[in-house]
């Protein structure tokens, strides 16, 4: 089923002159249940590899590369040319056009002091009343690299549950607007 083809139909005069056409009414939203995005039984983790496109991970996980969107919807990826990881190159590129010195200071981070000191509190770049040692130095590069690993680290929809929330889907984007 293509994404697309389930949005309920709206009459829309593209170009102002009163010819009107039926179009894919876009701005209608399906928002995952937030009991079904908790649900780890549901879902098992997946790693993006280096290129790899939500149509590549659909056919590899569902045998369909049509159901790139169940990927992108039950992991809240509603750009994916910025919400999606990018590639060796591309984040290469990113770096030199985003920044003059990839590895000069992003930010400097010190450990939570109660509960779990393993957790890092981002600080800015400002250490007034910081020792060196409590700092730790974050670059740039490391900053956008933490980034686009939490972009890689996604969820997959268990197979046997696709068909359930594909018809979810379609019943809950059913009604047109016609």
């Amino acid at each position: 089923m293509a994404y697309f083809s389930r949005f309920p139909l709206m009459v829309y005069d593209v170009a102002g002159n009163e010819n009107y056409k039926l179009l894919p009414d876009i701005l209608k939203r399906v928002k995952l249940r937030s009991g079904l995005r908790s649900g780890s039984f549901l879902f098992d983790a997946y790693d993006v590899i280096d290129g790899e496109k939500p149509e590549d991970i659909a056919f590899k996980w569902f045998g369909d590369a049509e159901y790139h969107w169940v990927i992108l919807m039950t992991n809240n990826v509603s750009d994916r040319y910025h919400q999606w990881p990018m590639t060796f190159g591309q984040f290469n590129t990113f770096l030199a056009d985003k920044y003059s010195n990839i590895d000069a200071v992003h930010h400097y981070e010190i450990a939570q002091t109660s509960g779990d000191t393993s957790i890092k509190i981002d600080i800015g770049t400002d250490t007034t009343g910081y020792s060196e040692a409590d700092l730790t130095t974050i670059t740039n590069r490391e900053f956008e690299e933490e980034r686009q690993d939490t972009l890689r680290s996604i969820r997959l929809l268990d197979f046997a549950y696709v068909d359930q929330f594909v018809l979810e889907f379609r019943n809950l984007m059913g009604a047109s607007v016609l």
